[in-house]
Formats: structure tokens, C-alpha cells, sequence
């Protein structure tokens, strides 16, 4: 009789709540669901995100990862490009995709209501991949977006 050792063993599925909010190097909030340290994954990474009322993200990029979003409630702006020339607007029910490399600087205009979102990237450490870009962050300061 074979018995499987934990080489031959396949992975389990795994049922998770979010856990307790943490600030990343962004400066968001972020709430961690799926991800390495999590549940072992390899190449997947899934979160919320919060941004409060009138906050705002460091420019940054995720180098070699993708990230898409799902926006929940609120309406996020980004400004992304690699000088960040470029502006969307993302609201509940729209997905966003990032490309690996691209940099990025998301920010919430209102004075009222927080943006809620669910992130997923293919960094399955989240915050590994992060790499911020304090040079970007004169082309948009804050209270100007």
C-alpha cells in the first residue's frame, strides 16, 4: 500500500475571513485574505482595500506582478502611466488591471465616503513586489489630484 508522504500530498482547499487590517508600504489599508503566509499560496495574492475619505496612495509599482481589482463601494482615482500621465476613474462594479511595472498612485477625492475594494496580484507576498517611487510624487501632490 502507497501512503502519500507530504511530497506526493496535494495542497487543501482553505476557507479564510480577512485578516485584521494593516498599513502597507503604499500607506493604505489593506486586509489580507489570500496570500503566502495566509494559506500557502504560490502565486496568488487576494485583499481588501480601504482608502479613507481624502487619502491617498505613494506612488508606487509592483515589479513583475499584475494586479487586478474589483471595486466594492466608493469611486478611486488612480493616476498610473510611467509618469503617471494617465487617469481613471474606478467605480463599484468596475474591474482594473494594472500591468507588472507599471507605476501607479490611487487616491480617493471624496470628503465622505471610503473606496472598498478587492485586490488580487500575482506576488503571492503582497508587499515583496512593492516597490515605491518618492520621484513620481511632486508630478501629483497631495490636495492637487
Amino acid at each position: 500500500m502507497n501512503v502519500p508522504t507530504s511530497e506526493t500530498t496535494l495542497p487543501s482547499c482553505r476557507l479564510r475571513r480577512a485578516g485584521e487590517p494593516f498599513t502597507g508600504k503604499q500607506g493604505l489599508q489593506y486586509a489580507v485574505g489570500v496570500s503566502a503566509e495566509s494559506v500557502g499560496a504560490q502565486a496568488i495574492h487576494m485583499q481588501l482595500l480601504s482608502i479613507p475619505p481624502q487619502g491617498r496612495a505613494k506612488a508606487h509599482k509592483h515589479a513583475t506582478h499584475e494586479t487586478a481589482i474589483y471595486a466594492i463601494s466608493g469611486e478611486g482615482h488612480v493616476w498610473h502611466g510611467e509618469r503617471l500621465e494617465h487617469h481613471s476613474i474606478v467605480k463599484p462594479g468596475d474591474f482594473f488591471y494594472i500591468p507588472a511595472d507599471i507605476p501607479h498612485l490611487p487616491y480617493n477625492p471624496s470628503m465622505t465616503e471610503p473606496v472598498v475594494a478587492v485586490i488580487a496580484r500575482t506576488d503571492p507576498n503582497e508587499q515583496e513586489s512593492v516597490v515605491l517611487l518618492p520621484e513620481l510624487e511632486a508630478i501629483h501632490p497631495p490636495g492637487a489630484s
